[in-house]
């Protein structure tokens, strides 16, 4: 009996009109055999983590429901980054037009030379952990702890510039109140609910 499994996917790009970037990510995401695009997240902007001098990010998350493998899903996104343009160049979160990661694949935990499940970065990364909330909010990390709690108990010193097409000014994450949704209608007025694939 083949198995389906749920991914988390994080988008990201600053290259090259990035919010197109992310939009045609997403229809090649759609596309992957054996592979169900659920959702995805609203887009947001962020500084970059790396080289100053840099466009802002557009990030997103999308999630889905696949057969494909971890390491078979990785090649398959590597191949959707080499279509859109990517360039590995070597350079530490330098300037791309499209970067693809698996944050989360169903709970594993997981480490090789190709691939790092969850993502090192999921649990400290604001214009991840956000995305993410907004699609799963009742997500449990392979951790144990509930997406809600970890966004609320780690100090977050990366700032989200918001939704993309509100305003430019940057907009520091707060710490979530322990119920309801009046956060993110407070940190992110314009952000739209979560969105089905196209």
């Amino acid at each position: 009996m083949i198995t389906s499994h749920t991914a988390y996917i994080g988008l990201g790009s600053n290259l090259q009109q990035p919010c197109q970037q992310i939009q045609q990510a997403l229809f090649a995401l759609k596309q992957l055999p054996t592979t169900r695009l659920i959702g995805h997240s609203s887009l947001y902007r962020s500084p970059p983590l790396g080289p100053t001098g840099q466009p802002d990010y557009i990030n997103a998350v999308a999630i889905l429901a696949t057969e494909l493998t971890p390491h078979a899903l990785l090649f398959r996104l590597q191949a959707i980054e080499t279509q859109q343009g990517r360039v590995r160049n070597g350079i530490r979160w330098g300037p791309r037009t499209l970067d693809l990661d698996i944050l989360l694949y169903d709970n594993l935990c997981f480490t090789d030379s190709h691939l790092t499940l969850p993502h090192p970065g999921l649990y400290e990364r604001a214009f991840v952990l956000y995305p993410l909330y907004e699609c799963a909010p009742d997500l449990v990390l392979p951790n144990g702890r509930l997406l809600v709690e970890w966004i609320q108990e780690v100090n977050h010193h990366q700032p989200l510039l918001g939704k993309e097409g509100s305003s430019n000014h940057p907009l520091f994450l707060p710490s979530l109140p322990r119920r309801g949704w009046g956060w993110l209608l407070a940190i992110l007025p314009q952000i739209i609910p979560f969105k089905k694939p196209f």
